[in-house]
């Protein structure tokens, strides 16, 4: 296959595995590059020193393109920026802030920029900004969301109605069916990532691994929404911000239950008691750990058949 989205990051398929905290370092980002996917690096759980290491550390294990993801509402974004320019990536992925703040200064050196957005009016003001593309992320994803809460199904064919630039959708989609799903509503990629957590190179700790395997339906809900909105693997930590929330808890309370490190005690060093377990509303369908080239060899294996199916179909 060979669109838009292909031919801008000079990759085999489009299909992109999402820059997640605690989960997608080197490792993971460099093999979904070599399966023929862009692999992406996600920098909100790095200090600049260990940013620097992991691009250098990818570098060596891919000649092909991957990139780095920059959600804006962290700290260090300037010297983030600085190294990202000084390392030479090609491609980076902003979200949760303002595209304008950046965008001219990247593209100035070179560099490719997307932007993820939750909602029409922020995907008219990314292109506005500049950005080469844009993720449309819908209600079902795992991480920082949309107050909107608008489906991915709903939102792709919006976005991709509003926008003149391409339109990769981000949200419930983990598998070869629902790839084909997300391109039929006009996307020309897809962003991943509750399936790569589930992979042999993703940073994640095993325990954290274990429970997305045992989470059955219903097993996230989006929380925080006066603070930053992130869909919630449900643990004793989940159950203390769903206690809080329904008390009327204000910003300051809450945050002072967030404090800091959560993200890092659930994700990375697996405490499932008391840790933030940031997860996709997929959870509940993925059932294995495999290596990263063969989760993309999967997708890619299933959209054909599934396509297939399709064209057998007609009206």
């Amino acid at each position: 296959m060979q669109n838009r989205i292909t031919k801008l990051f000079n990759i085999q398929y489009p299909i992109i595995q999402a820059g997640m905290i605690w989960c997608s370092g080197w490792q993971l980002a460099s093999a979904v590059s070599n399966a023929g996917g862009l692999g992406i690096i996600g920098a909100a759980s790095m200090y600049p020193e260990t940013l620097k290491e992991h691009i250098k550390k990818c570098k060596l294990a891919t000649k092909l393109p991957f990139a780095v993801n920059l959600p804006l509402l962290y700290p260090d974004i300037d010297q983030h920026i600085n190294t990202i320019i000084e390392e030479g990536v090609n491609i980076v992925f902003t979200s949760a802030g303002n595209p304008n703040t950046y965008t001219s200064l990247l593209k100035k050196n070179g560099i490719t920029v997307v932007h993820v957005v939750s909602n029409e009016k922020f995907a008219l003001k990314a292109e506005s900004c500049g950005v080469d593309a844009i993720v449309g992320e819908g209600f079902e994803a795992g991480g920082h969301n949309g107050r909107e809460e608008t489906t991915t199904m709903c939102l792709i064919p919006q976005l991709v109605n509003a926008v003149k630039i391409p339109v990769m959708a981000a949200g419930g989609i983990g598998c070869g069916r629902t790839m084909l799903a997300a391109l039929a509503l006009g996307a020309e990629g897809v962003q991943i990532g509750s399936r790569f957590v589930l992979s042999n190179e993703s940073s994640a700790h095993q325990n954290f691994k274990e429970a997305i395997l045992n989470a059955t339906d219903g097993a996230t809900e989006l929380s925080l929404k006066q603070l930053t909105p992130v869909r919630l693997l449900k643990n004793k930590f989940y159950d203390l911000v769903k206690h809080a929330e329904n008390t009327c808890a204000n910003k300051e309370d809450l945050e002072a239950l967030l404090g800091r490190g959560r993200a890092k005690k659930g994700m990375f060093e697996g405490d499932m008691l008391e840790g933030e377990l940031e997860i996709g509303q997929i959870s509940g369908y993925l059932k294995s750990i495999i290596p990263a080239k063969q989760i993309v060899e999967q997708i890619v294996k299933d959209y054909n058949l599934a396509l297939a199916d399709l064209n057998g179909q007609r009206l």
